[in-house]
């Protein structure tokens, strides 16, 4: 379960970096690609979440909770493109950094390499 999560968080990075770009350019990024990195990202968290309920060990847990600090960042983000105006870029940057390093934690993880 742990490697289907990190092939959907890879998909959903690549929205994410998309996403990015435009946000780091003074762009609004595109609302159909936000609610597709969103629900990519939703369902990574369940499948980790089912996995670490289900006894998945090593880093798996941590990579979680990051996950989830990121996700939280993202919903942050999400709030300023509601209200019509640009995500700010340390926060762009943060959730980014955050899920980058969730991502490599769950993928050590599931690949057994940590």
């Amino acid at each position: 379960m742990l490697v289907y999560a990190v092939i959907v968080f890879a998909i959903a990075a690549v929205g994410g970096l998309i996403m990015a770009a435009s946000v780091l350019r003074g762009l609004f990024a595109p609302w159909a690609l936000s609610l597709i990195h969103a629900a990519l990202g939703a369902t990574g968290l369940v499948l980790v979440l089912l996995a670490v309920v289900h006894g998945a060990k090593g880093m798996a847990p941590i990579a979680l909770a990051i996950l989830v600090v990121a996700a939280l960042g993202g919903f942050l983000l999400a709030s300023f493109h509601l209200r019509k105006q640009p995500g700010p870029k340390a926060v762009v940057v943060i959730h980014a950094g955050v899920a980058v390093i969730g991502f490599l934690l769950l993928a050590g993880t599931a690949f057994e390499l940590v």
